[in-house]
Parts: C-alpha cells; sequence; structure tokens
C-alpha cells in the first residue's frame, strides 16, 4: 500500500491501519481515530502523448533521470480542465507545439506510481521548444521507435499496432 502521508490532514492524530466495513466487504486502509478520516489512496491520473510531430514520434527526456532514457509528454490534469484539454496544455508547456488533434489511445495502470495513464495521440504543428524540466528531445520513424515494458509505454505500443507497426521492446537488465 503507497502512504501518501502518517498524519490526519484534518487533526494531525497519526494514521493507523484499519480494517472497517466498506461498499464491497472489509477494507484495510489508513484511518484517523481521533475525527474518522479516512485516506482512500486513489490513483492519480496521468495524461500522456504520442506525439505526432511532421509524421514522426517526439519523445522527450526529462531532467530528473539518469541515462539517456526518452518517454512520452506527461502531466497532471488541472481542476476544472477535461483530459484533452489538460494534455494539449501540457504540451504546449512541455514542447511549445500547437495540437491540432487529440484521438484517444486508450486508459493503462501504472501500479508502481499508484497513477492511470489516460493516453492520446496528438498531431502537433510548430517549433520545439522544452521548458526547463525537460533536457533533450528526439523525432523518431514510427517503425524505429522503441517501447517500454511499463505504463506509457504500451501506450506507445498500443499506437503502434494501430498504425500497422509491429512494437519492439526494450529490455532491461534483471536485477541480481
Amino acid at each position: 500500500m503507497t502512504h501518501a502521508f502518517n498524519f490526519c490532514p484534518h487533526c494531525a492524530t497519526p494514521l493507523q491501519l484499519i480494517t472497517q466495513a466498506e461498499d464491497g466487504g472489509d477494507k484495510e486502509r489508513l484511518r484517523c481515530i481521533a475525527c474518522g478520516f479516512t485516506h482512500w489512496n486513489n490513483p492519480t491520473p496521468v495524461l500522456a502523448a504520442v506525439i505526432e510531430l511532421e509524421g514522426k514520434i517526439l519523445l522527450a527526456r526529462n531532467a530528473a533521470w539518469p541515462g539517456k532514457m526518452y518517454a512520452l509528454i506527461t502531466g497532471f490534469m488541472e481542476a476544472g480542465e477535461t483530459p484533452q484539454e489538460g494534455i494539449a496544455r501540457e504540451i504546449a508547456e512541455e514542447t511549445n507545439l500547437t495540437t491540432d488533434s487529440l484521438d484517444l489511445i486508450g486508459v493503462y495502470d501504472f501500479q508502481r506510481m499508484n497513477q492511470i495513464i489516460i493516453a492520446y495521440h496528438a498531431v502537433c504543428h510548430g517549433d520545439v521548444l522544452l521548458s526547463p524540466e525537460l533536457v533533450d528531445f528526439r523525432l523518431f520513424s514510427p517503425e524505429a521507435v522503441k517501447c517500454w515494458p511499463a505504463g506509457t509505454g504500451y501506450a506507445l505500443a498500443d499506437w503502434l499496432t494501430s498504425r500497422g507497426y509491429t512494437p519492439s521492446f526494450v529490455e532491461f537488465p534483471k536485477p541480481e
């Protein structure tokens, strides 16, 4: 179970794992014994885009990532916006590109990060100007792009398959 915090946000009492009856049966959750607060720990929706720019796929590298990993543009929704508005905003903020069209690829679970990924194919135009959180980008032909075996990598693989390409996956070394 992923814990976002250890203390009640209402009264600061330490949260405890307590089993309680809910719809569907007993469920163990972090709960406050003082005020009754329950930490639901629901997955966070994350938006992702397979960006098509001049017939190529744009992948970017985050400044915080080790190595030379490139991935889809992702981000969180803001209150009051639709997923489509949110991913178009994220694309503009992170790449300076204008989104011409969006099509839903699919919804993917990413349990390691307690997230649900809502992935779109975005056809964009403009000149790439990266935000400070990104340090590099590359444009790949669809047949040359490699997918990663997690979250957004599966979205990219599904998009490639929908376009008639057979996706290939990067193999990560297994921990010893």
